[in-house]
């Protein structure tokens, strides 16, 4: 087999997403005539048909669908390698791209990579940091978007490659007048006759905390949904709901302002995170010296915040 043109196979997924070539020309500023011939090229080269024309425009043929997913891995490769080396044109000596849960920004991974940016040897890296929900993230990573992950790892991984990071454990943060806020511990089942504060529905410990009321037998109630935990902090402080919270996040602003912590009983409160890749050996070398750092600053216990 010849080898693949670069611009043919960015051709070949605009139209497949488009399944119109006159469209996909319009979003390429190129004549769809020539991306037809481009097509037809592509065709001979991989010895089978990728297209079957409709009478409103294309659709891939299961040949096709295969070959969409192959360029899109291949796309997403080329884009790398641009980036890359236009931060060495630039005088920076990597570039990595990191999508991070919620909770894993809240809490260490900040301050973990300015440890890592602040050694002389990493002055030539730049990191990029990018907030997103676990299923979102680990798809961004399935795709190439970017190198490195961090999640809570009970999450779906399927194919990816995972390392160990931090641990946090999840408390009830509730006002000190609330009914449970004289309990010292508490079992998850016990707060689920109070309202809740929620995170958004696609959120992973939204999803969690739902499965272990539904296991209950209960339902968790919810009287606002808010999309941070300082928001969430700020409802518990009104006294209108009670919330889940890692402890670690929740201290400072609980010794802040009066609030209670109650540590829950139940085994999946100590959560775990993992550092996400979709293969750690075609990771550039500044994003393996990262990958390294993070995972042995986890061996590192945290500092507790001061009151």
């Amino acid at each position: 087999m010849r080898d693949l043109d670069i611009t043919t196979l960015r051709l070949f997924v605009r139209v497949c997403e488009t399944r119109n070539i006159a469209r996909a020309g319009e979003q390429s500023n190129i004549v769809g005539s020539a991306i037809s011939k481009r097509l037809a090229q592509l065709e001979e080269t991989v010895g089978v048909r990728l297209l079957t024309r409709r009478r409103h425009g294309v659709e891939p043929t299961v040949a096709g669908q295969t070959l969409l997913e192959h360029a899109r891995d291949m796309l997403a490769s080329a884009e790398r390698i641009d980036r890359d080396m236009a931060a060495y044109a630039s005088g920076i000596r990597g570039n990595v791209r990191i999508l991070a849960s919620a909770s894993a920004l809240a809490e260490s991974l900040a301050e973990d990579i300015a440890v890592f940016l602040q050694d002389p040897q990493h002055r030539d890296i730049k990191i990029e940091l990018e907030e997103r929900v676990t299923r979102d993230l680990i798809r961004g990573i399935r795709d190439g978007v970017a190198s490195l992950g961090i999640c809570w790892d009970a999450a779906d991984f399927d194919e990816l490659q995972t390392r160990p990071y931090r641990s946090d454990r999840l408390a009830i943060v509730a006002h000190p007048s609330h009914p449970i806020a004289a309990h010292r511990t508490i079992s998850f089942a016990d707060t689920l006759d109070y309202e809740h504060v929620n995170m958004p529905p696609a959120s992973a410990v939204l999803l969690m905390l739902q499965q272990a009321a539904s296991r209950a037998g209960k339902v968790l109630r919810h009287r606002v949904t808010v999309s941070n935990l300082d928001s969430a902090f700020r409802v518990v402080r009104a006294n209108l709901a009670i919330s889940v919270s890692p402890r670690e996040i929740a201290e400072p602003y609980a010794n802040a302002n009066g609030l209670r912590i109650i540590d829950l009983t139940d085994d999946w409160a100590q959560r775990r995170f993992a550092l996400v890749t979709r293969d750690e050996a075609s990771l550039s070398g500044a994003a393996r010296l990262l990958l390294a750092h993070l995972e042995q600053a986890a061996k590192t216990p945290l500092s507790t915040p001061a009151s």
